[in-house]
């Protein structure tokens, strides 16, 4: 069996080598988690100079936007190094940036479980559900379904399937995904940052909630990262 956290770090510095070579810098910090069916990288320290100068003018959504174009074809390369390094085909992946932590995620999901599951505990994990429920209910639907898996002891993935609604689906099939995922991501992340309970169901401190979405499968996965 290979020793996967031989194999993280090894991957984790990949990841950083390719974030320089694509952006002319690396992150501070890039860590990786293995639990299940998820890899997920977390980075810290990571905006360049230009990106600097656009966030401070209030072009956020222009960064973004060209990071998101960037990080694909980092993706389409880490793809290969991760499948051969785990022995397993990598069938998705999701990334999520905040600027104003300057930290960020990639997630990896396998075709099948290279890891054990985790033995992490969630206090109230039916309630922090309901929570994700109520917020996604406020901002779009109830999903038909949540899957919760602990990455670690601060780290926790959350699947969402079936949130599109009706009016979503047909922008998407009228050509306007790129639109609606923008608005999503604003929408979205207000709510689940200002106006959730996380905190006091789960009793710790929330310090990061990443969210991406994969709109043709009508999927979303969400990394709240803890205290």
């Amino acid at each position: 069996m290979t020793d996967f956290q031989e194999q993280l770090n090894h991957i984790s510095s990949y990841t950083s080598k390719l974030l320089r070579k694509k952006f002319g810098r690396g992150p501070e910090l890039c860590s990786g988690t293995l639990s299940e069916r998820y890899l997920l990288l977390h980075i810290r320290g990571f905006i360049s100079p230009m990106e600097e100068v656009l966030l401070q003018q209030g072009m956020s959504k222009d960064v973004d936007t060209a990071r998101s174009v960037i990080i694909a074809h980092v993706l389409e390369e880490l793809k290969g190094v991760v499948q051969i390094s785990l022995e397993v085909d990598v069938i998705e992946y999701y990334q999520d940036w905040n600027f104003p932590n300057n930290t960020g995620v990639i997630i990896l999901v396998f075709e099948k479980e290279v890891e054990k599951k985790s033995i992490t505990q969630v206090n109230n994990i039916g309630e922090f559900e309901k929570e994700i429920s109520r917020i996604s209910a406020i901002v779009q639907k109830v999903p038909d379904e949540i899957e919760i898996t602990p990455l670690s002891d601060t780290i926790l993935l959350v699947k969402r399937e079936g949130i599109l609604i009706q009016i979503e689906k047909a922008l998407i099939s009228k050509g306007y995904k790129n639109e609606l995922l923008i608005t999503k991501d604003e929408l979205e992340k207000e709510y689940f940052h200002r106006y959730s309970r996380f905190n006091e169901i789960l009793n710790r401190v929330v310090r990061d909630i990443f969210i991406d979405w994969d709109v043709e499968k009508d999927k979303s996965l969400m990394v709240f990262i803890l205290q």
